[in-house]
């Protein structure tokens, strides 16, 4: 299946100048962990700038499954009323994620330290994508899947720990998803838990588990690498959580306005965390106009306005310890290499592999059809810039969201339209993109 049951092809266009100032949806990463949290703590958790995107609106319904109360109270406004550490109900039916690999795998770790079984589902794309790496360590831990597919995946029946344990635990590789659900089991279990990274990877957990009132400190392993310490069984507080806005989804209108000449955009309130700004950093190694004004924080998670501006760019090496920092950035980023002028080197990119699709051939697929080239050498991505993209293609999204949204930036500064098979899938992160970007002034049609 490559993609929805109702598919909705876009065409995208040359536009003329983009222009004006918007707030792009509340971070996921941020939403999840907050509904996650907030259903974990005692008392009520208030959260408002929610993403209400259907990847988050799936971990709410699991929430509710799971015993806490969770409501709408506003536009992007939720309030949740927790069951405590460990106080999980078991689920009347499946826990159904939709296409949310986050949600299910950060899930699964909250339900790991708790004495009930869940099932665990999605649709076709998340039932396609492997979870025994996330299970190896919630095993370890004393979690059983009772049922499952190849690999770990869905649909499984995960039955939690009556008595968690805590361990030590070396992640494989850079995954804050790895390392969350670990986290998240931990909570239950009595004594330290503590994850090992050989290289950082984002950190929305642990600021916002002390946010909640948990004992938990991080420590730099070796050169790029962290020591995550979780002191088990705590109380967590129900607390006031302002999500920031998404950079994730920020990147496409950044790249959008670099790529349109004349473009001159204003992004509000979009989270800074140093370990979320990968891209940012490297666009503006490509030469790119991208400033930062008005900054402040909530919950621990800093973030700041931004003006970008048309730029000429320019090609560049972009280092494999960048990767864990803007792994979901890199199929738009492949974009504006494409505009660039030169060879843009991205080397590292193992886990696109393991995405909602394989995005690594699928970003390399999308560049060629619209006249780009570009070779896959190992997990490393090069893309020739030559200033323009011809462009004319029409490009096969394999139901990921990231492939649409990248596409049809890609069709704004094109020479030819750049026809998109399929946009449904674009709700599950960002529901208002393509009017947002028509806002802007974008011709999708």
């Amino acid at each position: 299946m490559t993609h929805s049951d109702h598919p909705r092809p876009l065409q995208s266009r040359a536009s003329g100048p983009l222009t004006g100032k918007v707030r792009v949806p509340g971070d996921k990463s941020i939403s999840h962990r907050a509904l996650i949290l907030g259903a974990l703590a005692v008392g009520e958790t208030r959260i408002s700038g929610l993403l209400e995107g259907e990847d988050v609106l799936n971990t709410a319904k699991s929430m509710q499954a799971l015993g806490a109360r969770v409501e709408r109270t506003g536009d992007f406004a939720w309030s949740v009323n927790g069951v405590g550490v460990a106080g999980f109900a078991a689920p009347k039916a499946a826990l159904d994620f939709g296409n949310s690999g986050t949600g299910c795998r950060l899930v699964m770790g909250a339900v790991a330290g708790c004495p009930i079984s869940a099932i665990f589902d999605g649709d076709a794309s998340l039932r396609s994508r492997p979870m025994r790496r996330i299970l190896d360590p919630l095993e370890k831990m004393g979690a059983k899947v009772i049922s499952g597919g190849e690999g770990g995946r869905l649909p499984l029946t995960l039955r939690g720990a009556r008595d968690p344990l805590p361990i030590t635990y070396t992640t494989p590789v850079a995954s804050a998803q790895i390392k969350s659900a670990v986290l998240l089991a931990g909570l239950a279990a009595p004594g330290t838990t503590t994850v090992i990274e050989t290289e950082a990877s984002r950190d929305h957990t642990e600021l916002m588990l002390k946010h909640f009132g948990a004992d938990i400190s991080s420590a730099r392993e070796g050169v790029h690498g962290r020591r995550i310490t979780l002191k088990g069984q705590p109380e967590l507080h129900g607390a006031t959580v302002v999500v920031p806005a998404d950079p994730s989804s920020a990147a496409f209108p950044v790249v959008a306005a670099l790529i349109v000449e004349g473009s001159d955009v204003v992004l509000s309130d979009v989270m800074t965390n140093p370990l979320r700004t990968g891209l940012f950093t490297t666009l503006r190694e490509m030469g790119a106009s991208i400033e930062e004004s008005e900054a402040r924080g909530d919950a621990g998670e800093p973030m700041a306005k931004l003006r970008v501006r048309a730029s000429k760019l320019r090609g560049v090496e972009v280092p494999p310890e960048r990767a864990p920092s803007m792994i979901d950035e890199y199929l738009v980023l492949a974009v504006a290499a494409s505009f660039a002028e030169g060879t843009t080197i991205m080397r590292g990119l193992h886990e696109l592999r393991v995405k909602e699709s394989d995005r690594l051939e699928a970003t390399a697929a999308m560049l060629r059809v619209n006249g780009v080239k570009v070779e896959i050498s190992g997990d490393d991505l090069i893309v020739e810039g030559r200033g323009h993209v011809p462009g004319g293609g029409t490009v096969a999204t394999h139901m990921d969201h990231r492939i649409a949204m990248s596409a049809l930036v890609m069709g704004c500064a094109s020479d030819q339209p750049v026809t998109v098979d399929d946009t449904a899938f674009i709700a599950t992160s960002f529901p208002d993109f393509i009017p947002m970007m028509r806002s802007l002034g974008a011709e999708f049609s």
